[in-house]
């Protein structure tokens, strides 16, 4: 029977990753006995002998080395390490390798409050629950994971799975990219009178998602870590994207100028690309705080639907704001 895999959508405790098949003897009997019973069982794992009463009940562990090297005649009981570390099958897997790790012991029995044995947990066990507990840690700390069980599936689940949970986000985002079509639909006049309007859309959409984008992973990132009132981190971020705004506008308002010759669309240009950084910045912070006060990962639905509403409004600030400035 092979060792149980650790899967993050279980109980992480020691009585769940117990192995149970495994070598027990009791206090009145001898090496050689015990010895012999290893040859005939086939224990998943033999690094320890459990060693109960005559009830039943737990008492300590004989190491295999220890038996091994013992006389067949000698007693089990005077083997036996009493002060061997136990945890209980309710202890949280990161405790359990914790105490295994700081009693110098690769392999812990799980032992009920009456003393009952349950199994015990493997040095391979104990060592990918450290290393899965290392991994998460490092992922919090780079603001990468959230602290909620329903984040860590985002990238070990079955691709199946996986579709099933960010599928749905997309399908939102195909349904609201109709309204750009129909944006551009209505303003098919404006186009038809200066294409030139036309050919600023891809980067104004692009580095509208660019400034969303850097928000949203900033504040995943940030929920991850800590928690702040929503009111003063919304003014910061909208005032960076207002100044973002501004800079990428003055450039894109010179570069247009300087190529086109028309301040009117050099000014539409430069002020669109102002409001739609701060209206992205806005909606890259809104959205991830939204679906995390919701339960919900951040990290699926946040980008799908913050793109698909940051295109959407940049277009239809673009075009609002070049009929107001060329039919002037």
């Amino acid at each position: 029977m092979a060792e149980p895999a650790l899967k993050k959508d279980k109980a992480q405790t020691a009585g769940h990753l117990a192995i149970r098949r495994i070598p027990m003897a009791s206090l009145s009997d001898t090496a050689g006995v015990v010895h012999g019973r290893l040859q005939s069982q086939r224990d998943d794992i033999i690094d320890l002998i459990i060693i109960t009463d005559l009830h039943g009940r737990y008492r300590g562990v004989v190491e295999l080395k220890r038996l091994l090297h013992a006389r067949d005649t000698e007693s089990i009981a005077s083997l036996m390490r009493e002060d061997w570390p136990t945890v209980l099958p309710d202890t949280d897997q990161e405790r359990a390798a914790d105490a295994a790790t700081r009693s110098g012991v690769a392999t812990l029995p799980v032992v009920t409050l009456d003393r009952q044995p349950v199994g015990v947990l493997s040095a391979s066990i104990l060592l990918e629950v450290l290393a899965q507990e290392h991994r998460e840690d490092v992922h919090r700390f780079a603001g990468i994971l959230h602290a909620q069980a329903g984040s860590i599936h985002a990238l070990e689940d079955p691709p199946f799975r996986r579709t099933v949970r960010r599928l749905p986000w997309l399908l939102i985002g195909l349904t609201l990219s109709a309204a750009a079509t129909g944006i551009m639909v209505g303003f098919e006049r404006l186009l038809e009178a200066d294409v030139t309007v036309a050919f600023f859309i891809p980067a104004l959409v692009y580095l509208a998602d660019a400034v969303g984008t850097q928000t949203e992973m900033i504040a995943v990132r940030h929920l991850s870590l800590r928690r702040r009132p929503l009111g003063s981190l919304l003014r910061g971020e909208i005032l960076t994207g207002g100044l973002i705004g501004l800079a990428l506008g003055l450039i894109a308002y010179l570069a247009v100028w300087a190529t086109f010759g028309s301040t009117s669309v050099a000014a539409g240009v430069g002020i669109s690309l102002l409001a739609a950084c701060m209206l992205a910045s806005a909606l890259g912070l809104l959205l991830p705080w939204m679906l995390a006060r919701l339960g919900i990962d951040p990290a699926f639905g946040s980008g799908p639907v913050a793109t698909i509403i940051q295109d959407v409004a940049t277009i239809l600030i673009y075009f609002a704001v070049m009929t107001a400035l060329l039919q002037t």
